[in-house]
């Protein structure tokens, strides 16, 4: 039944009820119109109006349902979708739905994994360039000071070994940002190493007190679930040291038979009602190209705990 006919027919049902009443009840309307038959036709509009919104209510609670979910659905938290039973127009409304948002979901993964893949290898790009180019330019003017500096007098000396020390830092810097941008420990050394590494480097840069919690015997992953489970690390440090105030994070890493769970928990302020970020979004965009589940937990002046949980692939029996 179409839903024109199901709202005519509940508007039918409660009007044919009132006509019925008012055939066979023993009531009369006076010309005047009498008090008591007043307050009697009253009362009888008042139940029928009820009747009719009780019954609307129920034939288009699926509307509602539908409505309340396009208003809060989320591409970013996929696996949305409205319970599809029923038939007519309401029921191939929402089915029509629910294969919008899983098409919707498809494309918005597949754009994010074509984004994040060409950042990844701008990301590369660039450390590339500063490693070969600003890095080693930077070594040459290294080396050119203290040459000048050992066949230099005082003062002049004194000056150049300053800008020596200058010059170092910043090349320190450099070797630091690329290593941001392209950790190549990840490559050669795998996931632990290169969080270990992370930490220590945020601890020391920073100045927060890192713990580290890393579970023997993980499984093999890929590649780009390696990847993204440092990328999202690394933003969650990176975020507890930006906006958290806090004095402590924990960072574990743990498995069971069925995922592999990161977790970056802060003592800090946590985040309240604040919306998401960009750098939330990305990673939430990050776990979604490895089928991974990204949870936030956060209360106010007891931390935020970041979990991000990969599924491993089914063991064939």
């Amino acid at each position: 039944m179409s839903l024109f006919w199901r709202i005519f027919a509940l508007n039918a049902v409660v009007l044919g009820s009132a006509t019925a009443l008012l055939l066979w009840a023993p009531v009369t309307v006076s010309v005047p119109v009498v008090l008591t038959e007043a307050v009697i036709l009253v009362a009888g509009l008042a139940v029928m109006l009820v009747a009719n919104a009780a019954l609307l209510r129920i034939g288009l609670a699926p509307l509602d349902r539908l409505t309340r979910l396009m208003a809060t659905v989320d591409l970013l938290r996929p696996g949305q979708r409205l319970p599809e039973g029923g038939r007519g127009e309401t029921a191939d409304l929402i089915r029509t739905f629910n294969a919008m948002l899983e098409r919707l979901e498809h494309e918005r993964a597949s754009s994010s994994a074509r984004a994040l893949f060409a950042q990844e290898a701008e990301r590369r790009r660039i450390a590339q360039e500063l490693h070969d180019e600003v890095g080693q330019s930077m070594t040459a003017i290294l080396l050119a000071l203290e040459r000048a500096a050992d066949e230099a007098e005082e003062p002049l000396r004194g000056e150049l070994r300053q800008a020596q020390e200058i010059t170092r830092g910043s090349l320190d810097e450099v070797r630091r940002l690329v290593r941001r941008l392209r950790p190549g420990v990840l490559e050669d050394l795998g996931l632990v190493s290169a969080l270990t590494s992370l930490t220590s480097e945020f601890a020391t840069h920073v100045g927060l007190r890192v713990v580290r919690r890393f579970e023997a015997g993980l499984p093999v992953l890929e590649q780009q679930t390696e990847l993204v489970l440092y990328r999202v690390a690394q933003e969650a440090l990176t975020n507890a040291a930006r906006h958290a105030e806090a004095g402590q994070v924990e960072v574990s890493l743990h498995h069971t038979d069925e995922a592999v769970v990161l977790s970056v928990a802060d003592d800090g302020r946590g985040t309240g009602a604040a919306p998401e970020g960009a750098g939330m979004r990305g990673m939430r965009e990050r776990a979604l190209l490895i089928g991974a589940t990204l949870d936030v937990i956060s209360q106010p002046q007891a931390g935020t705990t970041l979990r991000l949980t990969v599924p491993l692939p089914r063991k064939q029996p």
